[in-house]
Formats: structure tokens, sequence, C-alpha cells
């Protein structure tokens, strides 16, 4: 089946490239990837077993060139893909996926750097009687990534490009449902695409925007629902202010500084089990939940698309849960100059507290 398959992709591949017009920026690529899974927690170790496989199949459509930032990042490209992965064990099953992706381009457009987020569906989550060992998946429904880092081979068989390199692809629910233990498998690829490596540097030079360097203000509101680590406990949702003050400090990079107020329900009924449960260590029930961090962060820009990263500190947390230092990775799309929505994942180091989705306005 897996021979079939693969000659029967090969096939649509070759077929899509032979139709290809020279004016057609897309393109499809075809991968396949073998590796292992990582053993970020020890609490996995049962469920390394054997060496997850799968494929990748992409469609990418190269940046017009229109725009200052499509030359400042090379003129990368964006796109959809579709991913399988067997982990080749009964405990965890399959999981499909559904990506966007970019990709950047290095070295003469020969190593291809691709950044890919979306949602994966697994097939075999954690159930108390009939999956009682897979720690890793509370739930059907998973928020994806992967990364790639490759070297690319322009027309290595006729018009086909060659593609190999190192793929890292991660799997979470960001703590919607416990267990949520969540998996990185680290993996070797081997692909072609239709790609031609179309190289812009005939394209008329755009100037840059000019930058507003005077600091902006703003206010950000996120929510969601989540759930603590003792499995089978409630889910609840939770509401996060935000407060941040901005610098751009050039076309690619802006700074943040803001404060967050925290209520989330979840951790008022994870202090009342820890008090009950664990009697010894004298934990008040009616001890504060809500919580108030600062943070300081990045903002990679792509015009009205960035990259966020932050790191906070808490400066009011009564109850002590997973330490003092939190975390944020995430994107934000402006809709308006002044308007945008914004997806992060809260954690705290690699475990995860929350998947947050918000809108903001910067003032």
């Amino acid at each position: 089946m897996l021979r079939y398959n693969f000659s029967l992709l090969l096939f649509f591949v070759c077929f899509f490239a032979i139709s290809q017009s020279k004016k057609n920026l897309s393109y499809i690529d075809l991968n396949f990837f073998s590796g292992n899974i990582a053993r970020h927690n020890e609490d996995i170790t049962h469920l390394i077993q054997d060496h997850p496989n799968g494929l990748i199949l992409g469609w990418n459509k190269q940046v017009s060139g229109e725009k200052f930032w499509h030359s400042l990042y090379n003129y990368p490209e964006y796109g959809v893909s579709f991913n399988t992965q067997n982990f080749n064990n009964d405990v965890l099953g399959n999981s499909f996926g559904l990506f966007g992706h970019y990709n950047f381009y290095f070295f003469k457009r020969r190593l291809l750097f691709r950044f890919a987020q979306g949602v994966s569906y697994v097939t075999n989550p954690y159930n108390k009687i009939s999956n009682p060992k897979n720690n890793a998946f509370g739930s059907h429904l998973l928020s994806g990534s992967y990364v790639m880092l490759n070297y690319k081979h322009p027309k290595f068989i006729g018009p086909l490009a060659l593609q190999c390199g190192l793929t890292l692809l991660h799997l979470s629910n960001g703590s919607v449902k416990s267990p949520n233990k969540s998996l990185n498998t680290i993996a070797l690829n081997i692909g072609v695409s239709t790609s031609n490596s179309n190289s812009f540097s005939s394209k008329n030079s755009i100037s840059p925007t000019k930058i507003d360097s005077s600091f902006k203000y703003g206010v950000i509101f996120r929510s969601g629902i989540n759930q603590s680590d003792v499995v089978g406990s409630n889910q609840f949702p939770f509401y996060v202010f935000t407060g941040y003050l901005l610098k751009q400090l050039n076309s690619k990079s802006s700074i943040v500084f803001g404060m967050d107020y925290f209520n989330s329900k979840f951790l008022k009924e994870y202090i009342f089990y820890q008090s009950v449960a664990y009697p010894e260590n004298n934990i008040d029930s009616d001890l504060d939940y809500k919580r108030l961090g600062v943070f300081i962060g990045h903002e990679l820009l792509f015009g009205d698309f960035s990259i966020l990263t932050e790191l906070g500190h808490y400066v009011y947390a009564p109850f002590e849960f997973e330490g003092s230092i939190y975390n944020r990775l995430g994107f934000k799309h402006h809709i308006t100059k002044s308007i945008f929505f914004i997806t992060t994942l809260k954690s705290h180091a690699a475990k995860a507290e929350s998947l947050e989705l918000g809108i903001g306005i910067k003032l």
C-alpha cells in the first residue's frame, strides 16, 4: 500500500510539473519523513516504541514582489500543507493535519526554512477505559506545527527539484483537555517539488515604507478554555487583559512591554483540589487564584502579519503554579491599522498552560 501511494503521488507531482505554465508562480512539493519521538518529558517514555513516519504534501505560491517586505525577506513563499504521521504505536495511532506555512530562502535559494502552524486530528487520544496509556493527547483535535530546514536542488530530475533535510513536528492541545504531555517528532525528510526556484532579481526595487518610531500603546483581550493536569477535572474559561507599550525599531522588528491580568478559573478548582488532596501542604482553599504579570516581547514583522515571542514574570501570584516565569509564542494579524487578531500559546518553559485567542487595539 505504501509503495502504491508513493507511485500515485509521484505521478501526480510529475503530471503537475509538466502541465505548469511558465508564468505560474505556484507549485507543489511532496516529502516523506521518518524519525524519532523526542523524550522531552520522562512521563512519555513508555510511548517511544518505534520510528514515526509520514508525508507532507504542500502547495506553495511565491510572493508578488510588489511590497517592500517581500524583498526584505528574499521573496519568501506562502502556502498550505497536509501532513500525515503514523506513530507505529497502537497507543498513539495516527495524526492528520492541515497547516498554513511560509518558506524562507538563503544561500542563493538553495537553503529552505519552512515554518507551519495549523490543526491536527489524532485517531487514538486518551480514554480512561480503552486507551489509558496515552498521556500525550487528551483530545482528538490538537494544535499542530512543524519546521523544516532543507537543502533544495532545482531541476534534479527534469523539471523536478530535490529537497532533503530535517523536520521537527509538534502536537499539543494547549491544555484544553488533559492529559496533554504533547509529542515532538524529530525526522529526516526527502522529497520532490515542481519549483523552479525563480529569483526575483529582475523585479523593480520597492522603496521602504516610512517607519513610525514613536511609542504606541493599546489593549488586548484574550480568552479560551483549559484544564488542569488532574485528569477528569472540569474545563473552565479563562480571561486575560493586557495593556502594552510598543515601539517599532526597524522594518523587521518591534519591541513591546506590557502587563497581563490573568483570571483563570481552572486554577481556582486546582487550588481547592490541592487543599483537599494534600492537606500536609497547608494550602488555603480560598487562596486567590488570580495573577498579575509583566512581560517584554518581540515582533517579527511581515507587513500586516507578525510572529510574537514574549517572556513574562508574575509580580502577583499567591498560589505558585509552574513557577514565576511564563512565555508566549504566537501570531498577530492586523485587519486595520488599529485593530488586530492575535493567537498565542502561553507556557511555563515547555509546559503549555493555555491556547489564547484574542483581539487587540493599537492607539
